[in-house]
């Protein structure tokens, strides 16, 4: 096949993959596909036939891939301009005609490379004038913070997008010409021999160049791409990596000078180093942009799905963060693939080209293209500081289009004047003569090391993509201010959540533009334990731990759902099902009115929390209203936001000493028989310990004491159980222990058991932490104290506690059900039952009689805790039948002062358990 028939292949076969992205365009937009709705990429190509045939015509022997590779990448850059801004897309198109034309004009008119050389210093003067323009007054104009445009009337034009070719030419021939005089040291340092000032002189040159872009039009960008492409110019002249060195270090001074000199260079690095440090102002579009890249994932959202048209100017600078969005990790990663195969392809040619000339000249070209390229996709994706380039072939400008098209007719007329394929093999190893370039090897091989810089310069490209879009892209989702995600999820019907009882605590409703709304028709009714959901809020409750499930990410119940997923088809989300029951759950709230405090419903054999209340409450259909309002409060532990049953540390008091208890009980240090005396007051390690309101109830029984809840007994009994045996036997209930909860909870505390004095421990046995210790104890949650007096309800073995009961799709097919697991075994079954005999006679004869019922013998066990305010608080751990419980409660009132109201409000609650369960 010759070259021109397999260039003719390679456009065949990139067609499709521009008029597929067209096509799922129109399809998105509402069209039909036909010749009409595909105008567009059906023109781009007969433009590319066109310009085929005249390469055929004026270039028989160019490389057959560049212009294939150039087709699809422009059109790309149509079809997501047309996508971001239609309004530009005919003015893009238009350019890209003119671009074909004048590469076209280039091979028609340069017949004779070599001649070009002969005007070097013309175009040196050219891309100097031409750079500098934007200076002018009255002609130069700023954009968006970089002085680079020249503009005339209504017309716009970007003079440094040809002053890049004109500079390579002259450098080619600068280069062609002094390649020797640049190639020998003359000044020797020790061993080594370095350049002198002569052979640094157009190095400097250039970076003094560079940094009038800098200073001068703030254009970081531009002065890199121009410094680098001298240096790889330079390099494949010379061979010497010293001037690589020199050049690097120059790099590195001159943008420490212009970073400590100019703001907007400090910005630009600030929003590198932490675009969400300014997330509304200087870092918007580096946030915006990542927020894109991370929706794309490994596929993409399809094209005409992505939100990148929040980005301003995101059709210019940013178009790459739309092209990642759309069509994902592998889409992106095909476009960098494509810029590497430009590379190759343009340094083929260099070391192909008949002479110096055109050989520097195809290194300068390429490397301005697919170097411009790596700086801003890198800019973009936050892998170096953002400078103000665009994507060749691909953003939206002419002036930049109408430049590459013209490179790559140099490209291609180098090509055509090329030694071809069998005189360079026979020239490869013999002596060069006066119409070879260089040598072959050794160009060859400066040419593979550029290749070889080039190829792990994008694998860094593609590897950050891949940390973005795939390992980090979860983190990004799931930041409070994405509002892609929030935008994203407006669409989503969420799944409703209930209760066991089928009540509706959380649904979705539709609005008329097709977003949905939360709305909550149960009012207060468990609103800590729902949440919120909010665009502006974001999530808490159920509403959040359970967001991947209500969404329809994950909790898959059919292949189908899977599928749905992957090929971004919008489903709605799946029901959670809790395991309260609604009528459990309003006696517990009930309960709790008028006061702050939470109560705690639970299955002991399950671990399924029947009711989770807290107070004060609020009602969720107004959690707005509720959000400012403990925004603007300094104390937000008083916000009744706060699910104080999981995320609130209480002193346990004396409902502790069902702990003591058992733990004493099963390490046989006493029985319920043994005897201690109770004095109002006692001395322990130095410090006191006091009965409540100092009754002095004489010598009595384990058993007595903790039916009239002896502190000064159980503080003895404490010292008589070590605290290592205390500590250890707290955490075999569950203190110290993370839960796996459905909701955030607090862990509960006990304190290290070295550093627990005598008085410390006698009082840590009663409840009530003291000292002056970081971390003291017992400190509880409410859920931990029901899970304590579960585990004694349950023979000595603590469930894990679990909110959330069944999950459900939008079909109504379950894809999760709870399943009861064990978290520890507390005590043994004896002890158990043995400690529930002794709760029985709280309840019956001692501190807890508010708690009885009629009918059922309850368990339980009340308590007071000091906190330090005006009054105590009042506690009660309770459970029913006694004997085989099903129900188990923990309730604690803030400040009430009071030992028996605890148990008082437990009563109307274990009742309606109780009733609910069939027990009543």
């Amino acid at each position: 096949m010759t070259r021109r028939n397999l260039e003719l292949a390679l456009l065949v076969i990139g067609a499709p993959v521009v008029i597929l992205l067209f096509a799922m365009l129109a399809l998105n937009q509402g069209e039909s596909i036909s010749v009409n709705s595909l105008g567009v990429p059906l023109g781009i190509f007969g433009a590319f036939l066109v310009s085929h045939l005249a390469v055929r015509r004026f270039a028989p022997e160019a490389d057959p891939a560049i212009l294939p590779i150039v087709f699809v990448l422009a059109g790309i850059g149509i079809c997501f301009v047309t996508r971001l801004a239609p309004d530009l897309a005919v003015n893009q198109v238009a350019w890209l005609f003119v671009g074909v034309g004048a590469m076209v004009g280039v091979l028609a008119l340069s017949r004779n490379i070599e001649k070009v050389a002969n005007y070097k210093y013309t175009f040196m003067l050219l891309g100097i004038a031409l750079l500098l323009s934007p200076m002018i007054p009255g002609l130069g104009q700023e954009i968006l913070g970089s002085r680079i445009w020249l503009h005339i009337g209504s017309f716009s034009f970007q003079p440094g997008e040809v002053a890049k070719i004109a500079i390579v030419l002259f450098l080619a021939g600068y280069l062609s010409t002094n390649r020797e005089m640049l190639s020998v040291f003359t000044m020797k340092v020790g061993p080594l021999h370095v350049p002198d000032l002569r052979t640094l002189l157009p190095m400097l040159v250039m970076w003094v160049v560079a940094l009038l872009v800098v200073v001068f039009e703030k254009d970081l960008g531009s002065a890199l791409v121009f410094f680098f492409v001298f240096l790889a110019m330079l390099y494949a002249a010379t061979g010497k990596k010293t001037y690589l060195v020199v050049g690097i270090g120059l790099i590195a001074v001159g943008f420490l000078g212009v970073w400590g000199t100019f703001s907007h260079v400090q910005t630009r690095v600030a929003n590198w180093l932490d675009p969400f440090a300014d997330a509304q102002g200087a870092g918007y579009q580096m946030v915006q942009a990542l927020y894109s890249i991370v929706d794309g994932d490994i596929f993409g959202r399809g094209i005409g799905n992505g939100l990148a048209v929040q980005i301003p100017v995101v059709e210019s600078d940013f178009i790459f963060a739309s092209i990642a969005e759309e069509t994902g990790l592998l889409g992106a990663s095909g476009v960098l693939l494509l810029y590497v195969s430009l590379a190759i392809r343009g340094y083929v040619t260099a070391s192909r080209a008949k002479s110096d000339f055109s050989s520097f000249m195809c290194v300068g070209l390429t490397t301005i293209i697919v170097l411009q390229a790596f700086i801003i996709v890198g800019g973009v994706t936050g892998l170096i500081p953002l400078t103000g380039l665009t994507l060749p072939f691909i953003s939206q400008g002419g002036s930049s289009l109408l430049a590459s098209f013209i490179s790559v007719g140099f490209l291609l007329r180098c090509g055509d004047e090329a030694t071809g394929v069998s005189e360079e093999m026979a020239n490869a190893t013999v002596t060069i003569n006066n119409n070879s370039v260089l040598g072959r090897v050794s160009l060859g091989r400066r040419l593979t090391h550029s290749i070889i810089a080039f190829g792990l310069l994008f694998s860094l490209l593609v590897g950050n993509l891949t940390q973005l879009m795939v390992v980090n892209a979860a983190e990004y989702q799931s930041m409070p201010g994405n509002n892609h995600t929030l935008a994203k999820k407006a669409r989503i019907q969420r799944g409703t959540i209930t209760t066991a009882d089928n009540v509706v605590l959380a649904e979705s409703v539709k609005n008329d533009d097709g977003t949905y709304s939360r709305v909550y028709p149960a009012g207060s009714l468990a609103s800590q334990v729902v949440g919120y959901q909010s665009n502006q809020y974001g999530t808490s409750g159920i509403e959040s731990t359970q967001d991947e499930a209500l969404t329809g990410t994950t909790n898959h119940a059919t292949w189908l759902d899977v599928l749905n997923q992957e090929a971004g088809i919008t489903t709605a989300g799946n029901s959670v099902e809790l395991s309260l029951n609604s009528t459990v759950q309003s006696a517990a709230q009930k309960a709790l009115e008028g006061y702050t405090g939470a109560c705690v419903v639970m299955n002991p054999k399950t671990g399924a929390i029947l009711a989770m209340a807290s107070s004060p409450t609020y009602n969720a259909a107004d959690f707005e209203s509720v959000i400012k309002s403990a925004a603007q409060n300094a104390d937000g532990s008083t916000s009744s936001l706060v699910n104080r049953a999981t995320q609130s540390l209480y002193a346990p008091g004396s409902t502790f000493k069902i702990v003591s208890l058992a733990t004493a009980l099963e390490n046989n240090v006493a029985t319920p028989e043994t005897t201690f005396t109770s004095p109002g007051e006692i001395t322990i390690g130095g410090g006191k310990v006091t009965n409540f309101d100092s009754n002095d109830y004489g010598t009595l029984t384990l058993r007595r004491a903790t039916e009239l809840s002896s502190n000064t007994a159980f503080a003895q009994l404490g010292l008589k159980i070590g605290a290592t045996t205390l500590v250890s036997g707290a955490e075999k209930f569950g203190f110290g222990t993370n839960l796996k909860f459905d909701l955030p909870t607090a862990t509960s505390l006990m304190a290290d058991p070295k550093t627990l004095s005598d008085w410390e421990l006698a009082w840590a046995a009663i409840g009530q932490p003291v000292g002056d210790d970081a971390v003291v104890g017992p400190q509880a949650t409410v859920l931990q104290m029901a899970m304590a007096g579960s585990a004694i309800a349950n023979d000595g073995t603590v469930m894990n506690p679990y909110l959330v009961q069944s999950i459900y799709n939008a079909n109504g097919e379950r894809s999760f059900t709870a399943t009861p697991s064990v978290l520890s075994q507390a005590v043994s079954a004896e002890t158990a039952t043995r400690v529930r005999d002794v709760l029985k006679g709280v309840v019956n004869n001692g501190t807890g009689t508010a708690a009885q019922i009629q009918g059922v013998q309850v368990a339980g066990k009340t308590g007071t805790a000091e906190t330090g305010k005006e009054l105590d608080d009042s506690w009660f751990v309770g459970m029913a039948p006694a004997d085989d419980p099903k129900v188990v409660i923990a309730i604690v009132l803030e400040q009430d002062g009071t030992e028996g109201d605890g148990a008082a409000k437990a009563q109307n609650v274990l009742k309606t358990a109780l009733k609910q369960e069939g027990l009543l």
